[in-house]
């Protein structure tokens, strides 16, 4: 017999990545908060983050050099006011996680008597100064061990680990007036019911959909929950035709998913083909340090022109002690695969990495829904326009936590009566014996988003996807009608939510900019912006 279970929390955080969790620490002192996490808090693309985090440090540095250079990679489409907004506070909250204890690398001092304490800033693709702050090239496990620990201690914080976010509950689907968030339908996946959790604010902390894709260097949590969520409880997405695939990740049949940091090119490392010869510098006078959608494309262009399975990345011609200081990690992956990094190259493909399109958002992280606040790689604030720059993809998370607990503390005060919230429904729904159904579909999705909405696009590839995908929805919301939640259905669901809306973003795009590139229109438009879309009221 299974039980109706409500939870109540002054604000509920769906995600327990970087930003999910510096979020519920700036607003522990002053409100009970509730942290979901879909698997245990150490899973997340936060953990899995090898390069850095870019803030000003250098005094040759300035805040205008990383605007001009976020400006840059964006490819014309940021927004100006986000992306200063951004470059301008990150120093502070890099200090906050230092204070919290993240241990990002030292230079070594000269002056023994001195008591300054110096960062060792790498230098990363699209980026014109040394400017990532970084742990080894392990900076995002130790950015998440150390707010773990932090969430671990507080006694406000409530930690959910193995609750998957069903659907968003707003006074508009409880048939009241107006329309604001009163809390989540959640999925205990070790109970296996659906509880409710009512809060007064709600913030979406969720990651990026990669895992629409084939191939990726995301962990298999990254599923677009939040960006389906909130799509489906009324808000407008952005620019999700703009998926940044990482150039680097490790082509290995034991090693699916490892990332290749770019901080290696920063330090040096030279793109071959099989035979050994360079190519990046045939592509763009940056070479190596081009921006990471021309990077990829370049990589792609090799791999399909010469029917090759992979790149190398080659960084054989530093020294072994270099390699092993800076790049420990990837080094000890690569030695236990019988690849010897400081001896031969490392055989590399490319791989979907980051969203930069998601939930749009105001300057606080609020959504288009009163109370609903999207913060990380799950919104859209308008920071990486049509290419996300390396490093500032942690940062974002780490700004925009600060900013939504501020602007959700200003309205602590004023926070309204949560109004009662019916159990969920499972009167008419029995288990699946069809199991099989939903793994066949997952592996279509990604196959034909790989194929048709990867890299190089077309229109004829994007009406072929957008056909696929509807009929895939069609199969999807009668399998989810008629049978009790599972993860990987809640997942699939949110997938091919997410793949259409991808789709309709590149559709709409008539021109190639940034990540999004179709063989049809391969020029640029004078004039150009974000591609919104709107949910039918």
């Amino acid at each position: 017999m299974k039980h109706n279970v409500e939870y109540l929390s002054d604000v509920l955080i769906i995600g327990s990545g970087a930003a999910g969790l510096s979020l519920a620490l700036k607003l522990a002192e002053h409100a009970d908060v509730r942290v979901l996490s879909k698997g245990p808090l150490s899973e997340g693309s936060t953990m899995y983050a090898q390069g850095g985090i870019a803030a000003v440090f250098d005094e040759s540095d300035s805040i205008e050099s990383h605007v001009a250079d976020t400006l840059v990679a964006g490819a014309g489409i940021c927004d100006e006011e986000t992306v200063l907004f951004t470059a301008t506070t990150a120093k502070d909250c890099m200090e906050w996680l230092i204070g919290e204890g993240v241990p990002f690398d030292r230079e070594e001092s000269k002056d023994k008597d001195s008591d300054e304490v110096k960062y060792h800033l790498t230098r990363e693709g699209g980026h014109s100064h040394r400017r990532i702050l970084h742990t080894a090239d392990a900076t995002g496990k130790a950015v998440q061990t150390t707010l773990i620990e932090a969430v671990a201690q507080h006694p406000r914080i409530t930690v959910m680990e193995r609750f998957n976010a069903v659907d968003l509950i707003t006074t508009r689907k409880l048939g009241l007036a107006g329309n604001h968030i009163v809390g989540a339908y959640v999925w205990n996946r070790d109970a296996e019911q659906v509880e409710v959790i009512k809060a007064n604010f709600v913030a979406l902390a969720t990651g990026g959909a990669s895992k629409v894709y084939q191939y990726t260097s995301n962990p298999d949590v990254s599923s677009g929950d939040g960006i389906a969520m909130a799509w489906r409880a009324g808000c407008r997405v952005a620019n999700m035709e703009f998926n940044q695939f990482h150039p680097t990740c490790l082509y290995h049949p034991e090693a699916r998913n490892f990332l290749l940091t770019e901080a290696l090119r920063g330090e040096g490392a030279y793109l071959r083909r099989p035979d050994g010869t360079r190519f990046m510098l045939e592509r763009d006078e940056r070479a190596e340090l081009a921006p990471r959608d021309i990077v990829a494309r370049a990589i792609d262009h090799e791999m399909k022109r010469l029917g090759a399975d992979c790149m190398y990345l080659d960084i054989s011609h530093k020294p072994k002690e270099f390699i092993m200081k800076h790049f420990p990690t990837i080094y000890e992956k690569c030695l236990s695969l019988g690849i010897d990094m400081a001896t031969q190259p490392i055989p590399i493909v490319p791989a979907a990495h980051y969203t930069c399109g998601g939930v749009m958002t105001d300057m606080h992280g609020q959504t288009d829904l009163a109370g609903l606040y999207a913060i990380g790689e799950v919104s859209y604030t308008g920071l990486h326009g049509a290419n996300r720059m390396a490093s500032n993809s942690l940062l974002e998370c780490i700004v925009f936590a600060h900013a939504a607990a501020k602007d959700i503390i200003n309205k602590l005060p004023h926070k309204r009566k949560i109004p009662q919230v019916p159990a969920w429904d499972e009167s008419k729904v029995s288990n699946s014996d069809e199991e099989v159904v939903i793994q066949h579909n997952w592996h279509e999705l990604r196959l034909f988003m790989w194929d048709y909405v990867g890299i190089v696009r077309t229109d004829k590839r994007l009406e072929r996807a957008l056909r696929r995908v509807q009929l895939l929805q069609q199969e999807i919301n009668e399998y989810y009608s008629h049978f009790r939640v599972s993860n990987n259905l809640l997942e699939l669901r949110n997938l091919v939510q997410v793949a259409e809306l991808i789709i309709r973003c590149a559709m709409a795009r008539k021109e190639s900019r940034g990540l999004h590139f179709n063989l049809d229109y391969p020029d640029l438009l004078p004039e150009s912006g974000p591609t919104i879309l709107t949910p039918k009221p």
